[in-house]
């Protein structure tokens, strides 16, 4: 199983970041992924990376679809693969209606439709093909217009990977058909069937086999006797992803929750929290919830937990590592990476 990480920038912090993974590198970290909500964009920040290392995979994890065009898209593609040596993988995602509506000004919608157009017509552009594409919602040429086909004047880079981070059935379903890899968020191993049964279906419907795909997911690794302080500055993040991440109608984090078995209590969660009432609603969160979503404890049970994701089918998981400072998250990682080889080690 590989290692991932997140680039967790704060704000104009880069430097430091770099610093981190650098030495994420030399522990045979496999990847880190730069997020994109509504503050510093997703692919930017990976261009700084590539310059200051040598091989861990930089991934965009995720680019919004509703925040460029698709051949944008292609193009950030292209640029960032050409600059790191192929070490580029390409994230994409619908995000939600706050930010696509409120951020982007962009309408919420067709969320799948949307995310097979895009696709479709990135792998056309990254191939170094003609760029000329009729979809539902888009068509390139624009009909009626002066434009006509046009071919990237990048270099191709068709082996390009996309992941997509999707959690409706309908969405995993068309990861499974589509996509290389899948970033996953709201997962726990316990219900992996939740995501993994739609991404096989559309898998099987697209004649591939789900040993394909590179399948992410994960959580927070912190190290330690008393499991009580380690859950609970955990519970008010859960509690706002449930929430407030999407609208009241859209929040598909929740809804995946709901799949897994905890239908009245998350939507509770939403509805405390959307009155205002956040300290309520992260009371309400449950310690199962924390301990699997999150890689809390001991070694012995961090080491358990590993196992959890690698025996659900995980094949890179994801840890944010927790620690007093840049030198405690750094050991906290090292201290994961050493489990993780002994997992892998136990066949």
């Amino acid at each position: 199983m590989r290692v991932a990480i997140g680039l967790g920038i704060a704000n104009e912090d880069f430097e430091r970041a770099a610093d981190f993974v650098q030495e994420a590198e030399r522990l045979g970290v496999y990847s880190v992924w730069s997020a994109e909500s509504w503050g510093h964009d997703a692919a930017t920040p990976l261009a700084f990376m590539a310059a200051r290392t040598k091989t861990i995979k930089l991934g965009a994890g995720i680019m919004q679809i509703s925040g460029r065009t698709p051949a944008m898209t292609a193009m950030t593609a292209l640029t960032l693969a050409q600059m790191s040596g192929d070490r580029f993988l390409l994230g994409l995602g619908a995000s939600g209606p706050q930010v696509v509506e409120g951020w982007h000004g962009q309408q919420f919608g067709s969320t799948v439709q949307r995310l097979r157009e895009v696709i479709e017509i990135l792998k056309i552009a990254i191939s170094g093909a003609k760029l000329a594409y009729e979809g539902e919602l888009y068509r390139l040429p624009r009909p009626g217009g002066e434009g006509k086909a046009i071919r990237s004047a990048a270099k191709p880079h068709p082996g390009i990977p996309v992941y997509l981070a999707t959690l409706s059935p309908k969405s995993l379903q068309l990861t499974g058909e589509l996509a290389d890899g899948w970033v996953g968020t709201s997962f726990m191993p316990e219900h992996a069937d939740v995501f993994f049964n739609h991404i096989a279906a559309g898998a099987a419907k697209a004649g591939r086999s789900m040993s394909e795909f590179d399948l992410m997911a994960g959580g927070v690794c912190a190290f330690g006797d008393d499991l009580e302080k380690l859950i609970a500055p955990r519970k008010p993040g859960l509690a706002f992803t449930l929430g407030a991440m999407g609208s009241r109608q859209h929040n598909f984090y929740n809804q995946a929750f709901q799949r897994a078995g905890y239908a009245g209590l998350v939507q509770e969660v939403q509805r405390i929290y959307l009155e205002g009432r956040r300290e309520e609603a992260a009371a309400l969160v449950p310690d199962e919830m924390i301990l699997q979503t999150n890689m809390l404890g001991t070694e012995a049970m961090v080491k358990d937990r590993i196992r959890a994701y690698r025996e659900a089918g995980v094949t890179t998981i994801r840890v944010e590592p927790e620690g007093e400072g840049f030198a405690g998250r750094l050991a906290t990682l090292g201290r994961f990476v050493e489990l993780v080889k002994d997992v892998d080690r136990e066949g």
